[in-house]
């Protein structure tokens, strides 16, 4: 029997006003250094691909510096390929994944795409583990006009800016077990909603678009990524995390009505990978691998498809 959960933050049934953002705000705490682990990344980068800043969040200017990387010769004529991670912070893999493809593999691409990559969309979030930022904001429900998220904002103002359409993104995630341990549960009590638990899927699956699915270029991305890790099961009911699993590994979403960071662009191949960190059977780096493979997967498959 699936057990209900009462967040220590909080009146039962009851939305949250200031007095209840500001005590979540006042629990969170600097787990890891973003500068340390995430822009010296970048930086070491610099010899080979095009670093550029696109903004800042005002919670600390200097300390969260928003920041891209893109190949070199950029030519208009190219596809422009865009990969994300981190848009929620605490996914590492996400993050670790962006980079590791950039410092392996995005320059092989180069002759085919213009390749931006945005390796960690909420730099807060990062630091503090956390799929919020500190206005208790979800940046991947917020891209939209008018974003509450800074995040969400500088990185749909820095897409419109790029130089030719979008045609693939990858978007990188992982589902965590804190996913229902902490994060599900606290959405629920910010909104006055009732948490009933629910499973975390135990492997890697995509998320594709429920208005243009794609499902030749998913199954591309599942058989890379299972060379890698594996892949996530459904549950009893054919799902994964509620949704009807499509075929092996893949669940559709409606990108854009979500206000999903995969459904801001118009492109025709778009995809959000989930990893599974909490897994017995995959390690820190099998997770990086998993992303890094979910990108070249897509890549070797649109490659085809252009001829």
């Amino acid at each position: 029997m699936k057990r209900e959960h009462n967040y220590p933050i909080g009146t039962p049934g009851k939305p949250w006003g200031d007095e209840e953002k500001a005590q979540w705000l006042a629990q969170t705490t600097i787990k890891r250094s973003y500068q340390q682990e995430v822009v010296s990344k970048i930086q070491a980068l610099e010899t080979d691909f095009d670093l550029f800043q696109y903004g800042a969040l005002s919670y600390d200017v200097d300390k969260y510096p928003l920041l891209a990387i893109k190949t070199r010769n950029w030519d208009s004529s190219k596809p422009v390929v865009l990969v994300t991670g981190g848009v929620h912070g605490y996914e590492t893999s996400g993050v670790h994944g962006a980079l590791q493809f950039a410092a392996t593999k995005a320059a092989q691409y180069s002759d085919r795409f213009n390749i931006v990559i945005a390796p960690c969309v909420s730099p807060w979030g990062y630091e503090v583990i956390n799929r919020w930022n500190p206005n208790t904001v979800d940046p991947n429900r917020s891209f939209f006009a008018d974003s509450p998220s800074e995040e969400a904002a500088n990185l749909m103002k820095m897409v419109a800016s790029l130089d030719g359409e979008v045609l693939v993104h990858i978007d990188l995630h992982e589902t965590t077990d804190t996913d229902e341990l902490e994060f599900r549960p606290a959405r629920e009590a910010r909104d006055g909603n009732l948490y009933i638990e629910d499973g975390v899927p135990d492997g890697f699956y995509t998320v594709g678009d429920t208005e243009n699915p794609q499902p030749a270029f998913q199954k591309a991305i599942i058989d890379s990524v299972r060379k890698v890790t594996h892949i996530a099961p459904p549950d009893a009911d054919g799902n994964i995390i509620g949704s009807p699993v499509q075929q092996e590994g893949v669940i559709n979403y409606p990108l854009k009505a979500l206000s999903l960071c995969n459904g801001m662009t118009d492109c025709t191949y778009g995809t959000t990978t989930e990893v599974y960190p909490d897994s017995d059977r995959a390690t820190p780096a099998q997770c990086n691998d998993a992303q890094v493979a979910a990108i070249t997967g897509a890549l070797d498959y649109v490659i085809e498809q252009l001829g």
